[in-house]
């Protein structure tokens, strides 16, 4: 790649830090490592240049359009990576978002530029617009997170499965790892040491509720049977806590769930450390790079078996799947992880959980199979 140019439209780096922008992250340090000597153009939709700071590596400037208010930012975008693109004729575009599939479409059919899209998750499950669809085909490579997202745009779309690559999630390995649990947090929540705690860390938004954060607090009660103490630990904000914290009293769970709201990325690290099994029994995610966290931090991890947490937990081989419909079942599990009672060869062995998504999902090995995703457009020209 020593002599590629190319172009990469994300809608974000710096704004929020969502499952999306965090990949983004880690895509643009791999993309520059992997680059040597090719030159690289960032354009960002909803970021503004001065907002960026440390995000971008050294080298990489941006064009941003996040000064443009509402929808005009849209207009506004597109008015920027396509003339920029039309202007520099890169080798290569990279799409970072679904989304922008269509404007790289157009460049393509003006100037033969060829573009790649990265899928991550529900935006690219039910295509319906035809344009988009159009040009989601017309891609020359999609890099999907996980198998789930490859196999719904295979079967919706007809694409041949050899234009789609796996370009699972990674994350920040040196920020997380196994500890006590901290003694600030226990404070905070009103827990001892020794009570047993359940942790998400999810969007508490109305769209997002398949997130299935409502699913434990329906389990609480049959889990508070066989696991008295036990407290669960809601880390997130969103439009969706008044209906939450409704609901949580409604059930007389106060004194048995805690809605945290925002946790800054400082404290991330504790949160995990503070639990003893991580759930998310979610049916909507593209890969979920929460679970990978959680299991860096040592802990066992509970998820959903309908959807890209299949990639994260390998199948079952670094955590349990369970059907996120099923509250018995929820239940059931998560009782039987915190009893010790669960039969699974790595979930309470902490470093030996850890040093298994390490190996699996570590950065290191997140650049090597981007690098040799690119190595495939060198060997195609």
């Amino acid at each position: 790649m020593s002599a590629a140019k190319i172009h990469l439209w994300l809608p974000d780096l710096g704004r929020t830090k969502g499952g999306i922008q965090v990949f983004s992250g880690f895509f643009l340090r791999a993309l520059m490592a992997s680059l040597g000597g090719g030159r690289l153009r960032l354009l960002c939709k909803n970021d503004r240049a001065d907002s960026l700071g440390g995000a971008l590596p050294n080298g990489v400037g941006a064009v941003c359009a996040g000064d443009w208010p509402g929808v005009t930012r849209t207009v506004a975008f597109v008015g920027q990576i396509v003339p920029a693109a039309l202007r520099d004729r890169p080798d290569l575009i990279i799409c970072g978002h679904m989304n922008f599939a269509l404007a790289a479409h157009w460049v393509h059919r003006w100037r033969g530029i060829p573009y790649w899209i990265i899928a991550h998750g529900i935006e690219a499950w039910n295509l319906r617009r035809p344009g988009m669809r159009e040009a989601v085909r017309g891609s020359q490579r999609i890099l999907a997170v996980s198998r789930f997202t490859r196999d719904r745009l295979v079967e919706q779309l007809d694409l041949p499965p050899d234009r789609l690559s796996l370009l699972p999630n990674t994350f920040d390995e040196g920020g997380l790892t196994p500890g006590p649990k901290p003694e600030y947090l226990l404070r905070r929540y009103g827990i001892s040491a020794r009570q047993p705690v359940i942790l998400t860390v999810a969007r508490l938004s109305s769209p997002e509720r398949y997130k299935g954060y409502d699913k434990i607090i329906e389990a609480m009660p049959s889990i508070l049977e066989r696991v008295p103490q036990v407290h669960y630990l809601l880390v997130g904000k969103g439009d969706d806590r008044g209906r939450v914290e409704r609901r949580v009293r409604d059930m007389g769970l106060e004194d048995h769930v805690s809605l945290a709201g925002f946790v800054p990325e400082s404290e991330l690290c504790d949160h995990y450390n503070l639990c003893d099994v991580f759930a998310m029994p979610s049916k909507g995610e593209g890969f979920g790079i929460v679970f990978l966290e959680a299991l860096a931090c040592g802990k066992p991890v509970v998820a959903g078996n309908l959807d890209g947490s299949r990639d994260a937990l390998c199948d079952g081989e670094l955590g349990a799947l369970i059907d996120p419909d099923d509250v018995g079942q929820i239940a059931k599990t998560l009782a039987e992880i915190l009893l010790g009672e669960y039969r699974h060869a790595l979930i309470h062995r902490p470093q030996a959980l850890r040093d298994a998504v390490v190996a699996k999902y570590g950065y290191a090995r997140f650049e090597a199979q981007l690098r040799e995703h690119l190595g495939q457009l060198n060997a195609h020209g």
